[in-house]
């Protein structure tokens, strides 16, 4: 189920053939959902190009609240260049997901004097899932890689986001696309917001008799993050993409997101728009790097259309999260429920 399932349209730019950061050509998700015994996690996998790998893009990003992680930045702040696949998992994961996109780019690389500074992202999943027990492992990572694809995304509890709570609802993945000329593609990893602060297409949807979580005493509600991810075929350089990555976070705010203190709000966009870029680092038996390459950028005078897709799509794909998201019991017998459908479009429908 997601959002236009109920009709709950977003903006007016059309969307792509599957409403997802898959419709950017090139561009891979894959995903491992890990369940069962308190556990409630997994790993996300978005791959650029399929040869990421050894062929960087042009990236930035932008913080709207730092209380997170998304490892990579320095490199892509000082480089402008995205050199890896991204990872999204769970807060207590990032380590071994890290070492495992390092372990993929050996594998793909061979031996040479190059580094490795993969971008991964997390979000806290530690009331529903048993965060300390480590139970993201390298093998979760290969299955994640080894099955991304170009299709349909599936959403809410799965892959990084299977324990996620957005807007005291169950959250978790969502993804949602829009195309003019250019496709722009956004996948979000969704642990953030208050239930009172959440308004879809203007409307307040508080929904009062689905329950609040229980939460700790001292636990701010609103504590958690959101990581945004930002693909599009425009050619984009550098300071573009940072750009689109700024938009994003209007998208949070647009729902009613605020960046609260204890919030990792982070977004990331990337353009595979321009290829060619030479691979970082020495590889046997590579030819010696031209002095220039080519590249192209859209006219400043086409971003506000790439900023209202940006922000048009990044609200689906919250909203996707939270429509696509079931009801769990996890970890500590914590219960998150899943947004009302019904009540949903009933509040919609009256304020149209």
């Amino acid at each position: 189920m997601r959002a236009r399932d109920l009709g709950v349209i977003i903006g007016g730019h059309p969307t792509g053939t599957h409403n997802a950061i898959t419709d950017v050509p090139g561009v891979r998700v894959g995903q491992t959902t890990l369940q069962g015994d308190g556990i409630n996690t997994g790993v996300t996998v978005v791959v650029p190009h399929d040869d990421i790998w050894t062929e960087p893009v042009f990236a930035g990003s932008h913080v709207l609240n730092g209380s997170g992680e998304l490892t990579g930045l320095e490199w892509i702040r000082e480089s402008g260049e995205l050199t890896t696949a991204i990872g999204l998992t769970n807060t207590h994961s990032v380590g071994v997901v890290r070492d495992a996109l390092v372990a993929e780019q050996v594998r793909v690389r061979g031996d040479g004097a190059y580094w490795s500074l993969p971008v991964v992202g997390e979000t806290y999943d530690g009331f529903l899932n048993d965060i300390n027990g480590f139970h993201v492992r390298p093998e979760h990572v290969r299955a994640a890689l080894e099955s991304a694809s170009d299709g349909p995304v599936a959403e809410g509890n799965t892959g990084g986001g299977t324990g996620m709570i957005c807007h005291q609802f169950k959250g978790g993945t969502g993804s949602a696309s829009r195309v003019q000329g250019y496709t722009v593609g956004v996948l979000v990893q969704a642990n953030h917001g208050r239930r009172e602060r959440l308004r879809i297409n203007g409307v307040p949807i508080t929904q009062p008799d689905v329950p609040l979580p229980a939460i700790p005493p001292g636990y701010a509600p609103g504590s958690g993050s959101i990581i945004v991810i930002v693909a599009t075929d425009a050619p984009l350089l550098p300071h573009q993409c940072q750009r689109m990555a700024q938009r994003a976070a209007l998208a949070v705010g647009r729902l009613g997101g605020t960046g609260e203190q204890y919030s990792g709000d982070l977004m990331l966009a990337f353009s595979t728009g321009n290829r060619g870029i030479p691979p970082y680092g020495a590889v046997e038996g590579a030819p010696e790097v031209a002095r220039e390459i080519p590249l192209r950028m859209v006219g400043p005078q086409l971003m506000d259309l790439l900023f209202d897709l940006t922000i048009e799509a990044t609200e689906e794909a919250i909203v996707n999260a939270m429509v696509a998201a079931e009801t769990v019991t996890g970890y500590r017998g914590y219960t998150v429920h899943a947004i009302d459908h019904d009540q949903l479009t009933s509040a919609l429908r009256e304020n149209s």
